[in-house]
């Protein structure tokens, strides 16, 4: 399980956890330093859009998807339009994370941004620090590359299958053990 946490990173949960928050989770790691660490679950999503959550949001049809159990009464979000919004963190290539809500409003409103730039996410992923460290020493988390497809262009289903498999030769039998261990 080698690779270190790190920004633009992802967090993919190993096949035998049983978590239910995190099972077969692809986390794209936003934040990361002394005072602990912060990512979103990039492939659950919820069967809700953004106009079922916020009542006076432009009208634009993206899912929402279950970001983690912390704070779900906040959405985040992750995009790919990068300068256009004010306030954006990069956190890996083509893929940004926040920025001015008001911005986001505008550039919604006026068909800047399409349904497939943006994730929306109720909640996210925390660790207090050292926390996440210790979790990736105990073996419940392999450190991936960020690739701005997981969010983009695969279906999230098959999302973690993808991101475990992209590590190589050795993981793709880990990517291809069944969800269902019954069914093996």
């Amino acid at each position: 399980m080698k690779g270190t946490p790190e920004v633009g990173k992802t967090l993919l949960s190993t096949p035998f956890m049983m978590d239910p928050y995190f099972r077969r989770s692809v986390i794209a790691l936003c934040e990361h330093n002394d005072e602990g660490s912060l990512g979103l679950i990039i492939n659950k999503r919820l069967d809700v859009t953004i106009n079922d959550l916020i009542e006076d949001f432009p009208e634009f049809n993206a899912h929402v998807y279950y970001g983690g159990p912390v704070q779900t009464d906040t959405i985040q979000y992750l995009h790919r339009v990068g300068g256009m919004l004010e306030g954006s963190r990069r956190i890996s290539q083509d893929v940004y994370w926040g920025g001015e809500y008001k911005s986001l409003l505008f550039l919604i409103k006026n068909k800047v941004i399409r349904p497939d730039d943006v994730r929306f996410f109720v909640g996210y992923a925390g660790w207090a620090a050292g926390q996440l460290d210790e979790e990736i020493k105990a073996g419940s988390w392999m450190i991936g590359d960020m690739s701005a497809n997981y969010l983009f262009k695969f279906a999230p289903e098959s999302v973690w299958e993808k991101a475990v498999g992209h590590k190589g030769p050795n993981y793709q039998v880990i990517a291809s053990i069944p969800n269902e261990m019954m069914l093996n």
